[in-house]
C-alpha cells in the first residue's frame, strides 16, 4: 500500500549521498518508511557538489528509489546545506531614532532585512543568527517596546561561496526535484543532538565527518560561532594507506584497530597488526599515525572556540559524526582541551522507529539527516504509482511527467524565515527582483515629488514676482 502522507529529507556528504523518508506521529514520534544510500565521494568533496552531472544523476537515483520504496511519487524534499567554505562573520547595523521613540516589531524586521542584504565578494548569506540587540547602551535579546534614541542590532552572518550555493541549487533543478526547505545542517544536528542546559550554558558541537570538521558554539541559546575545517576521518585514512596499503584496506583498519588515545605504557613494541596475508604493521608506527592527524584536527576544533567563550563551556563539548565513533575520543578531546565534560551524541533527542539497521544502530552517522527529516513539516507526497503495469494490454500513451511546483511561489523576507533557513535562489532571485521594484518606484516616487515641489516654487516666485510689479505700479500711480 503506499504511503500518502510523509516527509523526505536529503543529506548530500563527501562520502555519501543519504535520502530519507518518515512519518510524524500524533505523540511526537518519527516512523522511518524508507532509506536509501549512495556513494558520492567522486563527485561531492569536502561537502561541496564539484561534478554537476554526477549529482544531479545520483539526487535522480535516490528519489527514484525512495519513490519506489514508498510506491508514491515524491513532490518536493527538504535538503541539509554544508561543507567546506562555511563561515560566520559578525556584523552590526545601527539606526539612530528621533528621541523617546518606542521600538516596534517592524523597526526590528527592517535591522534584519538591512542585514540580510548585506554583500560579501564571493560570499552568498545562507543564515543570519541574532545575537543581540543594544537599545541605547542596554544589552537587550527581545528590545521591542522599548524607549530609546540609538537602536543597534548584532548578527553573526553564515556565509557560503556564491559558486558552491549555486551548484547545489542548479543540481536540483536540473533533477526536476523541487526544494520545499534548505537547512544549514549544523544547525538542524544542533537542534536534535543539543540540550537546552547545553546550549543556554555554553557548549561546542563537533561533527567528526568524512571530509571536514563542523564546529558550532553555544552560549545563552545563541549561536556565536560556526565554521568547517577541510579536515575529517578521510585524511587519518590517507595517511595509513602512507604504509604502502590501498585506501580500503587502510579505512579497514582504522575501523579495527584505530584508537584516539593510547597510554605510552599501554603500547607493546613488540606487537604487529595484519595488513594482509603477507604484510604487517608495527603497532606503535600505526598508534602514532592515528594519534598525529587526530591531534592536529583537535588542535583545529579548539582554535576556532572563540577565546571569550573558552572559559563559559559549562555545557563541555559534544561530538558526533563517524568520528566520533572512534574508541577513546572523548579522552583525547579531554587532554588537549583540559574541558572535563565531554558527551559523544550517538543518536538523535527525538523519539525514532525504524526496521533500517543503519539507524537503529545508533552511531552517530545518521543525525543530520534526521535532524533534517525531523525540522520538515510539509507534505512531500504525491500520486500513488502503479505497481505493476499490464505487459500484454493496448498500449496507452504515456503520461507526461508533472514538473514539480515551487512551494515558494512568494519571496519570503529575512523576517519571515525561521531559524537555519536558507533561502532557495530562486527565491533570492524574486526577493531581489522586488527589491529592485520597489527601489526603481521609490525613485520615481521621489523624481515626481521632487518635479511637484520645482513646479510648486515656480508657481511661488511667479505670484511673489506679479505682487512685487503690482506693488510697484501702485507706487507709479500714486506718484
Amino acid at each position: 500500500m503506499a504511503a500518502k502522507d510523509f516527509i523526505v529529507a536529503i543529506e548530500l556528504g563527501s562520502s555519501k549521498v543519504t535520502g530519507i523518508a518518515g512519518k510524524k506521529n500524533l505523540d511526537g514520534s518519527i516512523s522511518v518508511l524508507a532509506v536509501v544510500k549512495e556513494d558520492s565521494s567522486s563527485f561531492i568533496r569536502k561537502g561541496i557538489v564539484y561534478n554537476i552531472n554526477q549529482t544531479v544523476q545520483c539526487i535522480s537515483n535516490v528519489v527514484k528509489k525512495l519513490s519506489s520504496a514508498l510506491k508514491s511519487e515524491i513532490t518536493q524534499v527538504y535538503v541539509g546545506v554544508g561543507g567546506q567554505s562555511i563561515r560566520s562573520v559578525k556584523n552590526v547595523i545601527v539606526k539612530d531614532l528621533p528621541a523617546d521613540t518606542i521600538v516596534s516589531q517592524e523597526m526590528v524586521n527592517e535591522l534584519m532585512d538591512t542585514n540580510r542584504n548585506m554583500t560579501y565578494q564571493d560570499q552568498e548569506i545562507l543564515d543570519a543568527a541574532t545575537q543581540e540587540y543594544k537599545v541605547d547602551n542596554q544589552l537587550q535579546i527581545d528590545p521591542v517596546g522599548i524607549q530609546c534614541s540609538k537602536l543597534e542590532g548584532n548578527f553573526l552572518n553564515i556565509l557560503w561561496r556564491k559558486a558552491f550555493y549555486r551548484n547545489l541549487n542548479k543540481c536540483f533543478e536540473s533533477a526536476d526535484v523541487a526544494i520545499a526547505e534548505m537547512y544549514l545542517a549544523p544547525l538542524a544536528l544542533a537542534d536534535s543532538v543539543l540540550t537546552d542546559a547545553e546550549r543556554r550554558s555554553g557548549c561546542v558541537l563537533v561533527d567528526l565527518g568524512a571530509d571536514t570538521t563542523t564546529v558550532s558554539v553555544y552560549y545563552k541559546n545563541i549561536l556565536r560561532h560556526l565554521s568547517v575545517i577541510p579536515l575529517g576521518g578521510n585524511n587519518i585514512t590517507k595517511d595509513i594507506a602512507s604504509l604502502q596499503m590501498d585506501e580500503s584496506t587502510a579505512e579497514n583498519m582504522k575501523l579495527k584497530y584505530g584508537c584516539a588515545y593510547t597510554d605510552n605504557n599501554d603500547i607493546d613494541n613488540s606487537l604487529m597488526l595484519p595488513i594482509d596475508s603477507e604484510r604487517s604493521v608495527e603497532s606503535r608506527k600505526f598508534i602514532e599515525i592515528v594519534e598525529g592527524r587526530l591531534q592536529e584536527i583537535i588542535e583545529n576544533v579548539w582554535y576556532q572556540v572563540p577565546s571569550e567563550y573558552a572559559d563559559r563551556l559549562l555545557g563541555g563539548i559534544i561530538l558526533t559524526g563517524g568520528g566520533a565513533n572512534m574508541k577513546d575520543i572523548d579522552k583525547a578531546f579531554r587532554n588537549h582541551t583540559h574541558i572535563e565534560k565531554i558527551r559523544v551524541a550517538k543518536f538523535v533527542s527525538q523519539t525514532i522507529t525504524s526496521n533500517n539497521q543503519d539507524i537503529n544502530a545508533h552511531n552517530c552517522m545518521m543525525n543530520t539527516v534526521l535532524g533534517i527529516l525531523a525540522k520538515g513539516d510539509m507534505n512531500c507526497a504525491g500520486e500513488e504509482t502503479p505497481e505493476h503495469g499490464d505487459l500484454f494490454g493496448p498500449d496507452k500513451p504515456a503520461k507526461p511527467a508533472a514538473k514539480p511546483v515551487d512551494p515558494h511561489q512568494n519571496p519570503r523576507s529575512a523576517s519571515e524565515v525561521g531559524p537555519g533557513v536558507v533561502l532557495t535562489e530562486a527565491e533570492k532571485n524574486k526577493a531581489e527582483e522586488q527589491r529592485r521594484k520597489a527601489a526603481e518606484e521609490a525613485a520615481k516616487r521621489e523624481a515626481e515629488e521632487a518635479a511637484r515641489r520645482e513646479e510648486e516654487e515656480k508657481k511661488g516666485m511667479k505670484k511673489r514676482f506679479e505682487k512685487v510689479k503690482s506693488f510697484l505700479k501702485g507706487l507709479v500711480a500714486e506718484e
